[in-house]
C-alpha cells in the first residue's frame, strides 16, 4: 500500500498524520443530505466512519521515482509550527523525517519538492526549525511552486488580495514554510501547463486556490495524476460540485474537478489526492450522469 509501481516509476507514501477531520455536512459547501444517502454505504469505512459520519484523512506525502530524479511531491504540515488558525497541525512533532528514512530516503537524496498548492498542510516540511530559525529541510533540492499562489498568500502583498477564504486557516505558513525558501533561492516559481522533465507534467486546476496544479507522471504508457485538494474525499466523486469550505473560487473549483476527473477517467490514471485514507488512491470511471470510484477496496489498483 505504501510503495507501488507506475511502470518503470517507483512510488513511496510518507505519512506524517492520520485521524478524523470534519464531517462531510461540515467540510462541503453544497452537501445535500439526499446525495449524500444516495452513496455513503459505498464508501468504505476506512474512509469514513458511518456511525459519526467523520471524515478519515491523512497527511502523506509521496516520493517519486523517475526518470532518475527524486520528486517529493506535497510536504505536510511540519514539525513546531505555529498554526492559531487550526491548532490540529500546530505545534506538531510527528516523526515524518524517520518515515521518510524508513522508505529508503535522507533529506539530502531529494531532488526536487513540488507543492501541489501553497496552503498550511501542504508545505510545512518545506523547512524545519534550527536554532531560531526556519531553515530548508531537502537541502538539495529545487522547490516547485505554483506562481499564482506564492503571489496570492504573501502577506507583503496582501492589500492585492484583500479577500481570502483561506486566510485565518493558513495563517503563519507562508513567514515560515515559504519565504525562507525563496529568500534562498531555492525555488522555481511556476505556471502550467509546463512539462517539468520528460514524464513528469505540471497542468493548472485552479479554484481550492489560484495556483492549485495537477502533477501528472507517465511511466511506461502508465500514469498517476497527483492532484492535491481539487479532490478531498472519495464523495466528491459522485458530487463533483460539492466544494470543500477552504475552496478560495467556488465556480472555478467545480470546473476544475469536473476536467480533472475527466481526464483521469479518460486516461485510466491513478488519481492521488492529498488526503485520501484508505488505499490513498482511487480510479475513476465516467458513467451516464458522472462519475463513480474503482479501487477504494484495492481492488484493480
Amino acid at each position: 500500500m505504501d510503495q507501488w509501481s507506475l511502470g518503470r516509476a517507483r512510488v513511496h507514501r510518507v505519512e506524517e498524520w492520520s485521524g478524523a477531520f470534519l464531517t462531510p455536512q461540515h467540510l462541503f459547501a453544497g452537501f445535500t443530505a439526499a446525495a449524500y444517502a444516495a452513496c455513503k454505504d459505498q464508501v468504505p469505512a476506512d474512509y469514513l466512519e458511518a456511525a459519526t459520519d467523520a471524515i478519515q484523512a491523512r497527511l502523506q506525502s509521496w516520493v517519486v521515482e523517475v526518470g532518475g530524479r527524486r520528486l517529493l511531491i506535497d510536504t505536510g504540515a511540519g514539525n513546531d509550527k505555529i498554526r492559531p488558525g487550526i491548532p490540529l497541525f500546530g505545534g506538531l512533532q510527528t516523526p515524518f523525517l524517520q518515515r521518510l528514512a524508513a522508505a529508503g530516503f535522507a533529506p539530502q537524496d531529494i531532488d526536487l519538492v513540488i507543492c501541489t498548492h501553497l496552503h498550511v498542510d501542504h508545505v510545512g516540511w518545506n523547512t524545519q526549525l534550527v536554532g531560531a530559525d526556519w531553515v530548508p529541510t531537502f537541502p538539495n533540492a529545487r522547490y516547485v511552486f505554483p506562481v499564482a499562489d506564492a503571489e496570492f498568500w504573501d502577506p507583503r502583498r496582501r492589500h492585492l488580495y484583500p479577500e481570502k477564504t483561506g486566510e485565518a486557516v493558513n495563517e503563519g505558513f507562508f513567514d515560515d514554510s515559504v519565504r525562507p525558501i525563496l529568500e534562498r533561492g531555492l525555488a522555481d516559481l511556476v505556471r502550467g501547463p509546463l512539462e517539468l522533465f520528460e514524464g513528469v507534467r505540471l497542468d493548472p486546476a485552479p479554484g481550492h486556490t489560484p495556483g492549485s496544479t495537477v502533477i501528472t507522471v507517465e511511466s511506461a504508457g502508465e500514469r498517476a495524476m497527483f492532484v492535491g485538494d481539487v479532490v478531498h474525499h472519495p464523495l466528491q466523486l459522485w458530487n463533483p460540485d460539492w466544494n470543500s469550505i477552504f475552496c478560495e473560487e467556488a465556480a472555478q473549483a467545480r470546473s476544475s474537478r469536473r476536467a480533472v476527473l475527466e481526464r483521469a477517467a479518460a486516461l485510466e490514471a491513478v488519481l492521488v489526492p492529498a488526503h485520501f485514507a484508505g488505499q490513498h488512491r482511487v480510479r475513476v470511471q465516467r458513467t451516464a450522469d458522472g462519475f463513480r470510484p474503482l479501487g477504494l477496496d484495492g481492488v484493480g489498483l
